[in-house]
């Protein structure tokens, strides 16, 4: 036992003495998390606790293996059946097996892979993008919407008028019941049924959910600020016989809103279940102190959160460091000279990484890493110049300056669609081989003999557009007059990351307009195999920086940390249904993964979508306290209590609540203890 308890904080030995009963653990960034829950794991199997009755679930294996192992290191005695820790969808996989039955279904089912459920909603052929229809099956089936509901309220759901008035919702939910046929049918289980179906089976059955209930005392659950509403109903009925349920997570690190996280899950847990047990995990052993000063003055500007102060275990280290450049070329340059500085000092590659908030700002640090020759690795995401729309970008315009590329009019002859399938590409590069022509020039001269009207038409305007383009000498308007012949952002925008992929074509545009201003001997061939030759080379060695965006960083962590586009309108990012708040959690997940050394970087303009624009700083500093800077306000009536407004007189202050008073509102704030009774129309809100 005392192997156990060794190391651990005094919040923390409460967290793992704590047996009955719900618990919340509120675990800060870099507080010892997961020492904390596998400490707790074996504390329960070392007081006689059968393994077998806990079950301790995870984002990801890693996690889970990891505890698993850290967590049997510390029991002397060997256990014979080892703990149940594993992922959300594990567990539904192995609940599965033992009760799919329950469906009349039989248990040798296969599961099928993002890619997998896509190929069979190609199939169907729809003219609403693969990837918009898999997301809208996903959306039914985390919210438990049936086929036969889906189809009855198609007319019913809301959304864009011209959506409705297009059939959108009633395609959708046709397609959802196709393919939920070929699911059922063929025994196929996708990734949401791994949730989806075991809620099903236990709200049918409640003997069944008891049985399960009775069999799992002990349920621990990790990062619990990520779950949705699905993984929270499934702990309901995991935790139907007790509440003997233990979640560990961080309200100010809940980022993933945009891919069906509720932070209310988290808010909410000591209101969802009896006598909740609140610890607050607030000892940092990561960041120094002057770092997290920093991001406890930030995050305290959140109105939906729970409460806590991280305080540094270290030493107060090194003042943050602020860059200003004129824009971002100057920006990647100086961050890649600091980097060079450092790695010629000694530092490992390994220990410094570089955050950004969009995937756009990539390409400008990139380019600068690559000039000073500093190998990088981008971790969880593709390089600038590898994705997608980039790769399709530049096919298109080596296809305008070469028609004889046939490698790049395959890549991008169906980009939009424009209705060729396998079968007529395959005929068209027959033709072409046994005529011994291009195939730009076997299109040029096809009828309606090799392919139907529709197709036929499409491809004589791709014909058309390519050779009308290369025909432009001015560069910088022939770019203007990429989207209006081709429609590539049109058809990125349609897709569920649509804005990111428009986001980062409007970027390539502008950096290569910026190369023709600035370079008197442009050449559009020589400049495109120049992009070439920077892939091919770029091979990574293991002595390598990382670069990526925060939402990759989140469980990480570097000595010496640089975030750039600290600018209104990049992070914050603004508009396009962003959160503010959300916002803020990730500019403190951004600043916690620094240990020792951390610079925030802004520019006073950035060449985006298509203009260079001038910026403001990113209000994020100035609430972090690091610098003078305006609070920006809002004027709204939509004032609810907890808000933090500012007065003319009285300064900031916090509503406490609200009473109506005809057309207004009479507002009781708090002014650093003092309670005032304030009208709404004197008082500006602060976003």
């Amino acid at each position: 036992m005392e192997n156990i308890l060794k190391g651990l904080n005094d919040e923390q030995i409460k967290a793992v003495e704590h047996i009955d009963g719900p618990m919340l653990i509120l675990a800060g960034a870099g507080s010892g998390k997961t020492k904390t829950i596998t400490s707790r794991l074996a504390y329960l199997i070392a007081n006689g606790i059968a393994p077998s009755s806990t079950l301790t679930l995870t984002f990801t294996n890693k996690a889970a293996n990891e505890m698993r192992t850290r967590a049997l290191s510390m029991i002397s005695s060997k256990v014979s059946t080892p703990p149940l820790l594993c992922t959300f969808h594990k567990f539904g996989l192995l609940f599965l097996k033992f009760y799919i039955s329950e469906l009349n279904r039989k248990n040798n089912f296969v599961i099928i892979d993002t890619d997998d459920k896509k190929k069979i909603i190609k199939g169907f052929e729809s003219d609403i993008s693969t990837s918009v229809l898999s997301n809208e099956i996903s959306k039914f089936k985390n919210s438990l919407v049936s086929v036969e509901e889906a189809v009855k309220t198609a007319q019913m759901f809301g959304g864009e008028v011209s959506k409705q008035a297009s059939g959108y919702y009633t395609k959708v939910a046709e397609i959802y019941k196709k393919y939920e046929n070929i699911l059922k049918n063929d025994n196929l289980v996708d990734f949401d049924d791994l949730l989806a179906l075991p809620y099903k089976i236990l709200d049918a059955n409640p003997t069944l959910c008891d049985e399960i209930s009775n069999r799992y005392q002990f349920i621990m659950v990790d990062e619990y600020q990520d779950t949705n509403d699905l993984q929270f109903k499934l702990l309901e009925k995991l935790c139907c016989a007790h509440q003997n349920l233990c979640v560990v997570g961080d309200d100010d690190q809940s980022i993933y809103g945009w891919r069906g996280a509720k932070i209310e899950n988290i808010l909410n847990f000591k209101d969802q279940f009896n006598s909740v047990k609140l610890i607050k995990l607030e000892n940092n052993y990561r960041s120094s102190e002057h770092i997290l000063n920093a991001a406890n003055n930030l995050i305290d500007y959140n109105r939906n959160r729970l409460g806590k102060k991280l305080v540094s275990t270290k030493e107060k280290g090194e003042e943050i460091e602020l860059f200003e450049s004129d824009d971002e070329n100057y920006e990647a340059n100086k961050i890649a000279n600091e980097i060079t500085k450092l790695i010629s000092s000694g530092v490992n590659p390994k220990e410094i990484a570089v955050l950004y908030r969009i995937n756009a700002l990539s390409r400008a640090l990139e380019d600068g890493l690559a000039k000073a020759r500093i190998p990088y690795k981008m971790v969880g995401g593709m390089k600038f110049y590898e994705r997608a729309e980039i790769k399709d970008i530049i096919s298109y315009l080596r296809l305008i300056t070469n028609n004889s590329d046939d490698f790049s009019l395959r890549r991008i002859i169906n980009r939009p669609k424009r209705g060729l399938g396998k079968v007529g590409l395959a005929k068209i590069e027959k033709l072409a081989f046994d005529s011994k022509a291009s195939l730009f020039d076997t299109i040029s001269n096809l009828s309606e003999a090799d392919v139907s009207k529709k197709v036929l038409k499409e491809l004589k305007e791709l014909v058309k557009s390519v050779k009308s383009l290369a025909k432009v000498e001015n560069f910088s308007l022939m770019i203007d007059k990429l989207e209006d012949n081709f429609g590539l952002k049109a058809y990125y925008k349609s897709l569920n990351d649509g804005s990111d992929r428009v986001a980062n074509i409007d970027e390539f545009c502008a950096m290569l307009k910026d190369e023709i201003v600035n370079n008197a001997n442009f050449e559009l061939e020589e400049f495109l195999n120049e992009l070439s030759l920077q892939s091919e080379q770029d091979a990574i060695s293991d002595e390598a920086i990382s670069i990526m965006s925060v939402h990759a960083s989140k469980g990480l962590e570097f000595e010496h940390l640089f975030v750039i586009g600290l600018e209104e309108g990049f992070f914050p990012l603004i508009g396009d249904g962003s959160d503010i708040e959300e916002e803020r959690r990730l500019a403190y997940v951004a600043i916690t993964r620094a240990k020792s050394h951390l610079t925030l970087s802004r520019s006073n303009s950035r060449f985006y979508k298509g203009k260079r624009e001038r910026l403001n700083k990113s209000r994020f500093l100035s609430e972090a306290g690091l610098c003078e800077g305006s609070l920006v306000f809002e004027k709204s009536d939509d004032l609810k209590k907890g808000d933090l407004v500012k007065h003319k007189l009285f300064g900031m202050g916090r509503i406490i609540s609200i009473t109506k008073i005809k057309n207004e509102s009479k507002l009781k704030i708090n002014f650093g203890g003092i309670n005032r009774e304030i009208m709404s129309s004197f008082v500006e809100k602060v976003v």
